[in-house]
């Protein structure tokens, strides 16, 4: 999954998200073909298997492969044809729920929750669950046009990991938010 989309998603950004389809399209296109918001082309991206994602199931795949076999199913069988039931939801429909979501962020050599990450305060509120800088009121709030892919709940998931690692050789600001900072050598030392 490109990191862009990674963090759109899983920092809950596309919640504050006003900008639609329509206002980024040329003229010329036909604009009932792009309906939503932005993040549902990312969901519609993943479902069409052009964007890798991760997690990529909102069902762990140990549990779709003992279904499969009480079934007496090849785990792709199952897994599409419980797609196609909705039995089986892919993790970008539901970022909200708390089985879809990092728990884990390992960092090498980048200041991701300081001045190298975009979107740096929705970051310390959905992924860390800590103070944030977060001034506007997210679509539900602003009565914005919401997503039609991803299931909408009126109060995000703030928290969503449980462990940062850092592994650095300078003490930046995302050292600040680690739980484990690991010192790392350079080409100089």
């Amino acid at each position: 999954m490109n990191s862009t989309s990674y963090f759109y998603n899983h920092s809950s950004q596309w919640r504050y998200e006003t900008v639609t389809a329509e206002e980024l399209l040329s003229p010329m296109a036909d604009k009932s073909r792009y309906s939503g918001h932005l993040i549902d082309f990312n969901v519609r991206a993943e479902r069409m298997g052009w964007l890798p994602s991760a997690p990529q199931l909102g069902t762990n795949p140990l549990y779709i492969a003992r279904e499969a076999e009480k079934a007496g199913m090849t785990p792709v069988d199952y897994t599409v044809k419980s797609l196609k039931e909705g039995s089986i939801r892919f993790a970008a429909e539901q970022p909200e729920n708390g089985k879809n979501h990092p728990r884990n962020l390992f960092i090498w050599r980048s200041n991701l929750l300081g001045s190298s990450g975009k979107g740096h305060e929705y970051m310390l509120k959905y992924l860390l669950g800590t103070e944030h800088g977060i001034q506007g009121l997210d679509l539900g709030k602003q009565g914005g046009v919401k997503p039609e892919e991803v299931e909408w709940r009126d109060n995000g998931l703030d928290g969503k990991l449980d462990l940062v690692v850092t592994l650095d050789f300078r003490l930046s600001s995302t050292c600040l938010y680690s739980d484990i900072v690991l010192p790392t050598a350079t080409w100089y030392e």
